[in-house]
């Protein structure tokens, strides 16, 4: 019977030198393979194109061209904080640093509240055509920065422009508004890239928030404003982030309406002041000028994004 024996359960357990067990460090070394092999070439142009191009510009950054009388040959020495210091001297490159920091406290304002507002008219479902206006934003992203000032340089010019009435009455190129045109220029070419991350962020919202909202009597816009904009307001930091950034490295449209208008000098903005810096030949003090404007660069985005996180958990 049954009942008469008790039945007793064995445990089995599996050799600890089994297959099971081995088969673990060799996944984890197929894994580091390929790793290896996907992450290696990113790693190593990363290394060859930005890292040691950036140790190479602080060691050059330290260094200093001697001379042995006034026509003897000249040697590189370590010059210390020379350069840094000739840096924190030179008017005319913290004068272009303020220049830009005025330029970018009007522009990014202007062109990211553009891009929010395009964004949202191709979020609403009141557009029609919504393929052809994401396209029509977008374009100008894909004209070079060159081509473009050039293209505006010649609308901006009062004997070249079609619209000669406009450009002979006010003038675009003067002292008092190239800054401004340039600030145009920037603000064409880089309104539909912002655009086009700030929808991005406006896809990624869940609709059914959107249809309690208007179960609730909201309307399109206060959707828009109560709900649309705080929820990609990460998308706006990150946009304004990257727009501090290239405000201070400005380059190409001012150095290509130097063409154009007599207002620009060879130390506009910061990186022009750079670019005409190593163009003398001076590239430990181009260098120095590099570095300075990198950190500044640094401190500046990290601060609007410490100021920005506060004010988001407030």
């Amino acid at each position: 019977m049954i009942g008469a024996f008790p039945m007793t359960v064995t445990s089995v357990r599996a050799p600890r030198h089994g297959l099971g067990v081995s088969a673990a460090p060799r996944k984890r070394l197929s894994h580091r393979k390929a790793l290896t092999i996907f992450i290696g070439p990113f790693l190593l142009l990363y290394l060859l194109f930005y890292v040691i191009p950036i140790g190479y510009a602080i060691y050059q950054s330290f260094l200093t061209v001697e001379r042995v009388g006034t026509f003897g040959p000249a040697t590189t020495v370590f010059g210390g904080f020379t350069q840094y210091i000739a840096v924190f001297q030179a008017s005319d490159f913290w004068a272009s640093v303020l220049r830009v920091l005025a330029f970018g406290a009007v522009q990014v304002p202007v062109m990211l509240g553009l891009a929010l507002l395009f964004a949202l008219l191709l979020d609403s479902p009141l557009l029609k055509g919504k393929k052809f206006f994401r396209l029509a934003f977008f374009a100008p992203y894909a004209v070079p920065g060159v081509i473009a000032a050039i293209m505006w340089g010649f609308l901006y010019s009062p004997s070249l422009s079609p619209f000669s009435a406009v450009t002979q009455n006010i003038p675009f190129l003067g002292a008092d508004l190239v800054l401004w045109s340039i600030a145009n220029i920037v603000t064409w070419v880089y309104v539909g890239y912002n655009m086009l991350i700030i929808y991005s962020a406006l896809l990624a919202i869940p609709t059914e928030i959107y249809e309690a909202a208007r179960i609730d009597g909201a309307s399109n816009w206060a959707i828009a404003w109560q709900i649309k904009i705080p929820l990609v307001t990460p998308a706006l930091i990150l946009t304004a982030v990257f727009s501090i950034i290239g405000t201070l490295q400005l380059l190409a449209e001012p150095q290509t309406l130097r063409s154009f208008s007599t207002a620009i000098n060879s130390t506009f903005t910061p990186n022009l002041a750079v670019y005409t810096t190593a163009s003398v030949p001076n590239y430990s003090l181009a260098a120095a000028f590099s570095v300075v404007l990198a950190l500044s660069t640094f401190v500046l985005s990290f601060v609007f994004l410490k100021v920005t996180q506060r004010r988001a958990f407030a």
